[in-house]
């Protein structure tokens, strides 16, 4: 019994250290942090940006393990999924931006004259699996 729970804080543990060990590799390697201080022209309140992420991952993993249910209004949802979708679009946006993804992408399949093409294909087809997740799963 206690092998059992010894095993499972030790699995716990490194799963947690290899998340966050690529969390953190993730913002080092393109350079998260700077580059949105030297955006934002706040680059005296680094310390700051690196606090409240490091702030924000702990208490979103600790709320993760949970089983917290909120009880919000109908009305108070849709903003907060807007605002939830949105940042999803524009991280996933900027990741593909900083790693030129979409360029070698375009060289690699032949279309590089016609890259407009290409991302209307990954817009719109990001939009159709939106709606087709949200009207068939969430409405059965």
């Amino acid at each position: 019994m206690i092998g059992r729970i010894v095993f499972c804080l030790f699995v716990g543990f490194a799963g947690g250290l290899a998340v966050g060990a690529g969390f953190v590799a993730f913002l080092t390697v393109l350079r998260v942090i700077p580059r949105l201080t030297q955006l934002t022209k706040t680059m005296k309140m680094i310390h700051h940006y690196e606090l409240a992420i490091v702030m924000g991952t702990v208490a979103g993993g600790w709320i993760g393990l949970q089983n917290n249910i909120l009880y919000m209004h109908k009305a108070l949802l849709i903003p907060i999924g807007l605002a939830d979708g949105i940042f999803n679009g524009m991280l996933a946006a900027a990741l593909t931006e900083v790693l030129n993804v979409f360029p070698i992408l375009s060289k690699r399949i032949g279309i590089q004259e016609k890259i407009v093409y290409l991302l209307m294909a990954i817009v719109l087809g990001k939009i159709a699996g939106s709606l087709f997740q949200w009207i068939y799963f969430e409405h059965m």
